[in-house]
């Protein structure tokens, strides 16, 4: 098993006070790609947690996610290149008038690729046209085991991952 497979929920409890904790710390992070400040909201800590409004991720997916988080800021501080970028259009949250309403949006994900501490890991910002650049999401390395189907996550040496 990876380090970051949930082993119990008081680890889980644990991992997810820290990483709340460190998230309110950052506010934002400079970075060399863009040349601008990456903001650090409430919307990427929720993104982390939930898939969806009304939806909460299960602790096996977020465990990792909020794991990784404390790699996200040295990463944006480091990042010189862009390994991908999607655009499209979203239904996305905004105020407008006094009332929160969705409307259509276009929206730019932007992903940096990294390996640090032997960790792999690909962090996600999202630009909604006529906003800030923000983070969205930290995603692990992962691969399915052989034997029982089952995805295992890797922090360890990418040489003994690829056996």
């Amino acid at each position: 098993m990876g380090k970051f497979n949930l082993k119990n929920k008081d680890d889980f409890d644990q991992i997810r006070k820290d990483a709340e904790n460190f998230y309110k710390r950052i506010n934002n992070i400079k970075c060399p790609y863009f040349k601008e400040k990456i903001a650090f909201n409430a919307k990427g800590l929720r993104h982390l947690k939930f898939k969806t409004d009304q939806q909460a991720r299960p602790q096996i997916d977020q465990y990792p996610r909020l794991k990784l988080l404390p790699f996200v800021p040295q990463v944006l501080k480091n990042s010189h290149t862009l390994q991908g970028i999607w655009q499209t259009k979203r239904f996305e949250q905004q105020k407008t008038n006094g009332k929160w309403k969705k409307i259509l949006k276009d929206v730019t994900f932007y992903e940096f690729i990294a390996v640090l501490d032997n960790i792999r890991l690909k962090i996600i910002i999202k630009n909604v046209a006529g906003g800030e650049k923000y983070f969205w999401s930290v995603i692990p390395y992962w691969k399915i085991d052989k034997k029982n189907g089952k995805r295992i996550l890797h922090g360890s040496s990418m040489e003994e991952n690829i056996n």
